[in-house]
């Protein structure tokens, strides 16, 4: 039986898709008790439901459709499966698969089990699942790709998908276990679920802990966000193993009873892409900036049939890009916010009026505040917190195992995010940035996304990250690190006219003083390390000689009075 309590939530968010006031009054977290999203929610939801909950179509063009029901039954098998091999309630597996039906098979037999998943990339080395392994303690290992891993030390479960390999139980065997599943106790909703490893934009990966209710409950807010219904074909390009993936993959278009669409590819083909979407009808998309970008690059008019519901999440989304994308589809991408630590915080929903530049407001469920990072002083400026006065249902529980950053971010009442932003009269929220990149030039706060921003809408520019540059006389300037687009030359000419835009667009202080041609270090998930462009940054100027392939101002003798 479904939870009443949930369902009750959700309907009311359903309801209230496009009226966020309203939205926002009503809405109040479910009180959960027992609660095993997997088999009081899906398997509710797929008893004799013959749509599709995923859709798979790969770059050689076939494809696999498989229904609520199908995906039920399939992952009881899984789970009685996985349970025979020693599989037990709070035992970690690590969950390394790339988009195929395995991934969504073994992720809700895990939680019909009541075993803990630790997503995890499949691009990961075999140094990074041994860390992995020891440090999540993990008792078993699903992969695609047993013969990279053959090596990895350690007493788990060895679970191989796809070819069998020696030594690894064949998980293809899951298809002779019953479809009947009985679990073997209860689920409390705050049992541990996930333990994620973060993306690592400035440190080492945390571990992040996530229940029964924080992601799969919590979600409610990210349906609400991208504006989910029944029936809805959601498309999300985001890459397994990675928070994002189960926000908009799993939870979030599964609580709308919505259809999970992928597209499989191995290069990224925009052209393509934009085909797959017309022929299958997909009425909802999320991307991160990064894709966004490179979809603007091509005909975005190729899509006769646009999606009505268009958002970007990972990163914010520069103004250029949103532009880009009004003029050809006639709808706005909406930004969201939130981390692998929360689900969405900050948002434009749908049917809300939309300002230049701001993320949003907080959606129904969370309580924002700015804090003064010197003073603890609330206003409208500062870093972004959550209120612990009443703390969501989406909030990690903390970083497993990591009881002092436990208590430095979630300090005074607040669970600090570590993001910088601005709040205007009518309750928008600005992004300024990650608390870490924000700078200080001449003694002026810059902030690299509005910086960025800026650089993206010269024609010349794919992609630009903005670091502090070490200067003897205003301690830092700005220096960005530039993708050119197709067709532009890495020469002095086309860093003049970069520097000119930013001249003309850009207050004195904030103005680019240097540059740099150069493919940006990300993240596996695809974020920009800023933190190591800033480190190389420090290290190219450590000495007197000028760093070889920079760009300055000054340069130009036209440029010199600005």
């Amino acid at each position: 039986m479904t939870d009443t309590a949930f369902r009750a939530a959700r309907d009311l968010l359903l309801a209230h898709r496009e009226d966020y006031a309203v939205a926002r009054d009503g809405f109040r977290w479910p009180e959960l008790g027992e609660f095993n999203w997997a088999l009081d929610w899906f398997d509710a939801i797929a008893v004799g439901n013959d749509r599709p909950a995923l859709w798979i179509v790969e770059q050689d063009g076939s494809e696999r459709r498989v229904s609520f029901e199908q995906m039920s039954q399939r992952s009881n098998q899984v789970a009685n499966w996985l349970r025979g091999h020693g599989v037990r309630r709070g035992d970690r597996i690590i969950l390394m698969l790339g988009n195929q039906v395995e991934l969504w098979e073994t992720i809700l037999a895990a939680m019909k089990l009541g075993a803990v998943l630790i997503p995890a990339s499949t691009l990961l080395g075999a140094t990074d699942l041994r860390d992995r392994v020891e440090r999540g303690r993990a008792g078993h290992v699903v992969t695609g790709l047993p013969g990279s891993y053959a090596d990895v030390p350690g007493d788990y479960t060895r679970i191989a998908v796809g070819a069998p390999a020696e030594g690894w139980l064949d998980y293809a065997d899951s298809v002779n276990a019953s479809v009947q599943f009985e679990p073997d106790g209860v689920t409390r909703a705050d049992d541990t679920l996930l333990l994620y490893f973060t993306s690592g934009t400035t440190a080492k990966p945390k571990l992040v802990e996530h229940t029964h209710a924080s992601y799969p409950v919590g979600h409610l807010s990210t349906m609400y966000w991208i504006g989910l219904e029944p029936g809805d074909v959601h498309l999300n390009i985001s890459s397994p193993g990675w928070a994002k993936h189960a926000w908009s993959n799993v939870f979030a278009p599964w609580n709308a009873e919505a259809t999970v669409f992928v597209y499989n590819y191995t290069r990224f083909d925009a052209s393509r892409l934009l085909a797959e979407m017309q022929r299958c009808g997909v009425t909802s998309f999320c991307a991160p900036p990064t894709v966004w970008r490179m979809l603007i690059q091509a005909d975005l008019t190729a899509l006769t049939k646009p999606p009505r519901k268009v958002v970007g999440a990972g990163e914010p989304l520069n103004p250029e890009v949103i532009e880009q994308v009004r003029k050809a589809w006639g709808v706005t991408v909406r930004d969201g916010f939130g981390q692998t630590e929360t689900t969405v915080m900050v948002a434009n929903t749908p049917g809300q009026p939309i300002k230049p530049g701001s993320m949003g407001r907080p959606v129904p469920g969370y309580e924002i505040v700015l804090v003064d990072p010197a003073t603890g002083e609330l206003g409208d400026e500062g870093e972004i917190c959550v209120d612990l006065a009443r703390r969501p249902l989406g909030l990690m529980v903390g970083y497993h195992g990591d009881d002092e950053r436990n208590a430095e971010v979630m300090r005074d009442g607040y669970y600090d995010t570590g993001d910088v932003g601005s709040r205007d009269v009518d309750g928008y929220l600005t992004y300024v940035g990650r608390a870490d990149d924000v700078f200080k030039a001449s003694d002026y706060r810059i902030s690299p996304f509005e910086l960025e921003s800026v650089l993206l809408e010269h024609d010349a520019v794919a992609e630009a990250a903005v670091v502090p540059s070490p200067d003897p006389l205003r301690l830092a300037v700005p220096k960005a690190y530039i993708v050119l687009a197709a067709g532009w030359a890495a020469d002095a000419s086309t860093a003049e006219a970069i520097f000119a835009h930013s001249r003309e667009h850009l207050a004195p202080y904030k103005r680019i003083r240097r540059l740099e041609f150069a493919e940006l270090p990300k993240t596996i998930s695809g974020k920009i390390r800023r933190v190591e462009l800033r480190g190389a940054e420090n290290d190219k100027h450590s000495g007197p000689e000028r760093p070889h392939g920079e760009h300055r101002e000054e340069d130009f003798p036209a440029l010199r009075n600005g």
